[in-house]
């Protein structure tokens, strides 16, 4: 159960509730675990040796400070992520069925956060929400932390976060720090050192998902793509309810083309997650590519559901309808992918007028590869432009009789010529 709402309101409220609880339950158990802000930098989260039956209460007062982190660099550590703690609630529960977990939450940071938490994805489908009712209070900052890794990871300049990592690594090196220690330096562009701290992580916690998570990402950034896939499919046999394990584990085979392989591996993400952007949206590229035309239009349209201002979403359904032959539904997703992609992708808009002539708009199609080509490095539009023509040329074999095809295809030759 979490209760959510003021933090005067959800304190109240979860008073009441663990009085009931001690009233209902008077032998139960309650789990001695530091506040959730420290979590992500605990393994094993729970402690040893608890009885399988016995009734266990986790209190989690302001469960939201679990997920804070401010790294930069499209980086984030695995174990602060929300599907990641909740996925191993999940498993916890299901070890420990008497257990249960009472935590509190401020809504605003959710959502800011845990955005997952609002759209019940994930393990979120597990929780009991209480509203807490009362005068809505504004939280207070959150405690100071001085030197703590929660407060390395609320830090905004990562040479900071690196230097309060370092020295929590130099006071106990357990798994937890050295993997927190090797996402800040993967942050920094210190692949070198991250894959040794991950290797150290590894041989003292090998059945530990989050260290084979974060070895999978590294994997990516040194463009191992084989042992990436490895790293991710082993984190997904460990924690199989956490959905981004399986979905990059998915991507990654798809990478090296073993589109069966990653089909199951996405099936993995959407059973753990059925709405899972992520997941869906790389079924619908993987099915397409296998030419099962009906999956993946089925896919795409499901990510426009769920994320209706994703550009790509709306790209990739265009592309897949383009292939099916359905060239006004293909215009009409492309125009609508256009319509939310602030940088106007060249590829996609190479496309979009590829879509235009295909229902018989051959100017526009032309004044559209003019302009999405015009200002491009050399290399990349010599590219764009032969890829442009491989297209046109497969859409004249299937459309012979397209009217002033001619106008485009002439225009692309010429413009190759003097690429």
């Amino acid at each position: 159960m979490v209760v959510r709402g003021g933090q005067a309101a959800r304190q109240a409220t979860a008073a009441r509730l663990l009085a009931r609880l001690a009233a209902d339950v008077p032998d139960v158990q309650v789990l001695d675990l530091p506040t959730p802000a420290f979590w992500p930098f605990r393994h094993p989260l729970l402690p040893s040796g608890l009885d399988a039956d016995a009734p266990l209460l986790v209190w989690a007062p302001d469960l939201h400070e679990a997920f804070v982190n401010t790294q930069t660099n499209a980086t984030r550590l695995v174990t602060t992520q929300p599907l990641y703690l909740l996925a191993l609630w999940a498993e916890a529960q299901e070890r420990f069925p008497a257990m249960r977990l009472l935590g509190t939450v401020d809504p605003e940071a959710l959502r800011a956060d845990a955005s997952e938490a609002l759209d019940g994805r994930g393990a979120w489908r597990q929780v009991s929400w209480i509203d807490a009712s009362g005068d809505d209070v504004a939280p207070p900052p959150a405690a100071a932390t001085p030197g703590t890794l929660p407060d390395a990871f609320r830090a905004s300049d990562p040479a900071a976060r690196l230097a309060m990592a370092g020295r929590n690594l130099d006071r106990a090196r357990t798994p937890a720090k050295l993997v927190a220690m090797a996402s800040v330096c993967m942050e920094v562009n210190d692949l070198d050192n991250a894959g040794d701290l991950l290797t150290e992580a590894l041989a003292a916690a090998p059945d530990w998902a989050a260290a084979h998570f974060e070895r999978g990402k590294w994997c990516l950034r040194k463009d191992d793509m084989a042992a990436a896939a490895d790293s991710f499919g082993t984190a997904t046999r460990l924690l199989p309810a956490f959905p981004s394990a399986a979905a990059n584990w998915g991507a990654t085979l798809g990478e090296l083309d073993r589109p069966d392989e990653a089909l199951a591996a996405f099936a993995a993400a959407l059973a753990a997650d059925p709405d899972n952007p992520q997941a869906l949206n790389n079924v619908g590229v993987v099915s397409r590519e296998l030419g099962r035309l009906a999956d993946s239009e089925t896919a795409f349209r499901t990510v426009i559901r769920l994320t209706p201002d994703l550009a790509f979403g709306h790209y990739n359904l265009g592309h897949t309808l383009f292939l099916q032959g359905r060239y006004q539904a293909s215009l009409a997703a492309y125009q609508a992918g256009q319509r939310l992609d602030p940088a106007r992708n060249p590829v996609q808009a190479s496309r979009l007028a590829l879509a235009k002539l295909a229902t018989g708009d051959a100017s526009g199609a032309l004044r559209d590869l003019q302009g999405c080509t015009t200002n491009l490095p050399r290399d990349y539009r010599r590219q764009l432009l032969g890829d442009t023509q491989s297209v046109a040329w497969a859409l004249l074999s299937a459309a012979p009789d397209l009217r002033d095809w001619r106008v485009v295809g002439d225009w692309l030759t010429a413009e190759l010529a003097r690429a």
